[in-house]
């Protein structure tokens, strides 16, 4: 049976440490040992160092089953606890010595960890009594500053270490000792801030699977993991370990402060690292169990906190904003540009965010107060946010990072929150620049250094004084809200005055609209009334010519008179359709119950001429009662009517029939009732392409000379039916005739509209 060590030896410093792959050490701590089981329970890993703990060495367990090395009682044990998906945590006796062990599954493994109890065994009721005094002190703050240092404090007499701080990140992960309680002989720490760079990515990341870390002593030699060699990527994922190697780059940084051993806890809150408790030592210290479990849930006691004190802490800003969001809003102005003017000059609009400037971009004018860039800048700058935002909103305490080109407006602000109100539509609140000045714990700049052996992190921790320009102070949680809160209430404002404009335009239009009908109605009555007379008296005087003296007249000549009367007749008929069509408005109130049965004897009474002449026959189904006006629905039958008689076919005598459905539907306009009246003659009909044409005004489908009329008759029964909220519809094809289809609302229809 070939064995191999699984320790990763690839050269790791600081140029490619963000890679380095820290939970697959292969190496653990020597204060404690670890096997690795298959599912089967089979030991398929074992640290080195089993031997110094127990009596057998660990090529006497690779390949073994775990009840066989460490008997029944305990294999039942962590048996039911790989089951049940648990993290175990309980005392065993191996080989009559008492081991705090752990037991958790990584990957298709399960990893067993074992630390022998020969440090001190603090009494459970003595850190439960501890745990329950901090609870009763937490009470007492206020603040999560003041929560966080009692934490401090708290930790470090729970623990014994010599140096406790909070470690609070910044949203670029850069570090921050929030709170801090150590040694009176040592330098505090209290208020340094650490680049991101002290902790890589994949730090960050198993801090957030495993919460509590211990590295006992930093003089440590790791101690390797053996497997037997059966595949050449087998490995053992340490994320969750106790026990696991730390990284070589980490240890030296550690040991450049002079730190002998270290406990973190990480504090996750809404999902993210928000910080950690940073335990240092200047010595080699170990703690067991319970003061790791009490210490944790002190970490915990933050995180469960940390919303509850910021929320303390902002209320009085939310307080003096939401004030002020009222006063702004309750401004009675109306719905015009110049409201824009007096809003802008309101302070409470800058107390909204506590900001030091606003600008209102509407329609392309522009309204500010307070510090701001100038006006000519603004319209710009909204349209680069607009862009920017994908047309939403935009927040930042350093715009220089955003839009570097305009570093000259820039030099007095710095903050911005700006929210869209549409296409060249914007409000945008200003801060100024506030000077910050920053205390690193070591040069960031320098936080790697080079001599001849290579890259190491720095070993000088001394305070540097950075200050920060081109920033603004942040803008709070309960600001950022009453803004946004703000901007859909002037967005609001926006609506009403676009509609208030449109109502003007349209007030205006209608008036203009009125004079033209009143001016179209003059010209109506002149076309109607004054435009007949000539034309009555050019037939009178021809048909008077025609009889008096026709017997002196040449064929030409009594031809053309002949034309010239019928030009005339044409021309009054004409008039006469273009009056009834314009006249066809207000009928609401005309409409009544009529039965079509009794309009159809009228209308053939009117037409009974043409008919005689034609030889036509028109037969008619029993018609129903329907709500119409009377005058209307007469003219819209006679005009269907003579128009099947006027385009009757030579070869056969005209042939009309009329019936009518009740409740019919048609999906293409709406879900409506109607009665569908359909008058089908055996004329000379027309191709199914102009079955829509035919019904606008002036359309003929034949010359003058074929077959007289105005073109007006059928864009009249249109303009008819859709005074009745009807429809009109026709199908034809050549020499076969032509129906015309009518939809006449059914009558409870009608009554509701």
């Amino acid at each position: 049976m070939k064995i191999r060590d699984i320790v990763n030896r690839d050269i790791v410093n600081l140029t490619n440490c963000e890679n380095e792959p820290i939970h697959i050490p292969g190496s653990i701590q020597p204060h404690g040992l670890l096997i690795g089981l298959t599912k089967e329970y089979k030991i398929a890993f074992c640290s080195e160092n089993i031997s110094t703990y127990l009596s057998f060495k660990y090529a006497e367990v690779l390949g073994k089953d775990f009840k066989d090395v460490f008997g029944d009682e305990n294999f039942d044990i962590i048996k039911g606890s790989s089951l049940n998906a648990n993290v175990l945590q309980v005392k065993m006796e191996l080989e009559k010595k008492m081991f705090q062990c752990f037991f958790h599954q990584s990957n298709d493994y399960y990893v067993f960890e074992a630390e022998p109890c020969d440090v001190k065994i603090e009494s459970v009721t003595d850190v439960y009594n501890q745990t329950l005094q901090f609870i009763n002190y937490m009470n007492t703050t206020q603040s999560l500053k003041s929560l966080c240092q009692m934490v401090a404090s708290e930790t470090r007499s729970l623990t014994g270490y010599d140096r406790v701080m909070v470690y609070r990140f910044d949203k670029e992960y850069n570090g921050e000792v929030f709170a801090e309680c150590c040694r009176e002989d040592l330098e505090p720490f209290l208020g340094l801030y650490y680049p991101h760079t002290d902790i890589p990515v994949q730090a960050r990341e198993l801090y957030m699977r495993n919460v509590l870390r211990l590295i006992t002593d930093m003089d440590y030699t790791p101690v390797p993991i053996y497997t037997i060699d059966d595949d050449k990527d087998k490995n053992l994922d340490l994320s969750l370990s106790i026990l696991r190697s730390t990284s070589p780059i980490h240890v030296e940084y550690l040991k450049n402060m002079g730190v002998g051993a270290t406990l973190t806890i990480s504090l996750i809150h809404q999902g993210k690292l928000w910080g950690l408790i940073a335990c240092h030592h200047y010595s080699s210290k170990n703690i067991t169990p319970e003061i790791r479990l009490a210490a944790q849930l002190q970490g915990q006691f933050i995180t469960s906190q940390i919303d509850v004190r910021q929320s303390n802490e902002e209320y009085e800003v939310s307080r003096k904003t939401n004030n002020a969001l009222e006063k702004v809003t309750g401004l009675d102005l109306p719905p015009i540009m110049e409201s824009f003017k007096i809003i802008s000059v309101s302070p409470e609009l800058l107390k909204l965010c506590n900001a030091s400037g606003v600008s209102l971009y509407i329609n392309g004018e522009v309204y500010k107060n307070g510090v701001t860039p100038p006006a000519s800048v603004i319209p710009s700058l909204s349209d680069w946010l607009f862009d920017h935002s994908n047309d939403s909103s935009f927040i930042t305490d350093k715009i220089i990072d955003f839009i570097p080109t305009m570093k000259s407006v820039w030099d007095k602000i710095s903050g911005v929150v700006y929210h869209s109100l549409g296409k060249n539509n914007s409000i945008i609140w200003y801060r100024t620049e506030t000077i910050i000045e920053v205390n690193w714990g070591g040069d960031p700049n320098k936080a790697i250094v080079k001599d001849e052996n290579g890259l190491h992190p720095r070993n000088s921790f001394a305070k540097w004084k950075q200050i920060s320009k081109n920033r603004s102070t942040p803008w709070l949680h309960p600001e950022l809200n009453v803004a946004a809160k703000y901007a859909h209430a002037l967005q609001k404002q926006i609506n009403l005055m676009l509609l208030s404009d449109e109502e003007i335009k349209y007030r205006k239009l209608s008036e203009k609209l009125k004079e033209s009908n009143e001016e179209l109605q003059n010209i109506n009555w002149i076309s109607t009334h004054d435009l007949q007379e000539p034309l009555r008296k050019i037939q009178v005087i021809s048909s008077m010519m025609l009889f008096k003296e026709k017997d002196s007249m040449s064929d030409n000549m009594i031809d053309s008179l002949d034309r010239v009367s019928k030009s005339a007749m044409r021309m009054q008929n004409l008039l006469s359709d273009i009056l009834k069509y314009t006249r066809i408005k207000n009928a609401d109130k005309a409409f009544e119950l009529v039965d079509m049965n009794e309009i159809l004897k009228e209308v053939l009474l009117d037409i009974k001429d043409n008919i005689i002449d034609t030889e036509a026959e028109i037969v008619s189904s029993d018609l129903p009662s329907v709500y119409v006006v009377p005058f209307l629905m007469k003219q819209l039958i006679s005009n269907i009517l003579l128009n099947s008689l006027k385009y009757s076919s030579p070869d056969r005598k005209p042939l009309i029939a009329i019936s009518v459905e009740k409740e019919v539907k048609d999906v293409n306009y709406g879900d409506s009732t109607y009665f569908k009246f359909v008058f089908e003659d055996n004329g000379i009909g027309f191709d199914q392409e102009y079955a829509e044409s035919i019904f606008n005004i002036f359309t003929r489908l034949h010359s003058q000379n074929e077959y007289m009329g105005s073109g007006v008759g059928l864009a009249l029964c249109k303009k008819i039916i859709q005074a009745h909220n009807g429809y009109i519809s026709a199908k034809s094809s050549p020499d076969k005739g032509a129906v015309f289809m009518v939809y006449l609302p059914f009558q409870d229809d009608l009554k509701q509209n």
